[in-house]
């Protein structure tokens, strides 16, 4: 578990651990509303060096965001106002799994079948305080040894 300070830090935080993504990595973002999952987005965002702005896609449901470096693309989805699994079906995030790094931000729950491995990340505050924890929780062969700290 990681305690990070700011949004800074958590946008940080996300650089550092997309350092360790590759296509075809799934990411499952939770945590309470305002917790930080799209500033984790945005960090994951730059370091995968892709084209943005990274910004909460709630009302769009999923944006792609191509590499600017060669990279694998970012899919950023939000499961929000998803009310089942066939709307998560009807996505079809699947499609695209193998060649991308996908986030699903409120997927937890909705999104796990979609692959083997993945990487869960909760994010908690506490109640009035800047300062959040985030715990890294791998699932599957691919994340068999990760540590709550990409760096």
């Amino acid at each position: 578990m990681e305690t990070l300070a700011t949004a800074e830090d958590m946008r940080a935080f996300g650089v550092r651990l997309a350092a360790r993504l590759r296509a075809g990595d799934l990411l499952i973002l939770s945590g309470p509303l305002g917790a930080g999952k799209t500033t984790l987005a945005q960090g994951i965002a730059e370091g995968l060096k892709v084209r943005g702005p990274i910004t909460s896609p709630t009302f769009v449901i999923a944006r792609v965001h191509p590499s600017l470096c060669g990279g694998p693309p970012l899919v950023h989805a939000d499961a929000y106002r998803l009310g089942g699994d066939l709307e998560v079906d009807a996505l079809d995030l699947d499609a695209s799994l193998e060649e991308s790094v996908t986030i699903v931000e409120w997927g937890e729950g909705l999104v796990e079948g979609l692959a083997e491995d993945r990487l869960e990340v909760h994010i908690d505050r506490e109640s009035g305080a800047d300062a959040r924890t985030v715990e890294l929780r791998g699932v599957g062969a691919r994340w068999a040894d990760t540590p709550s700290d990409p760096a």
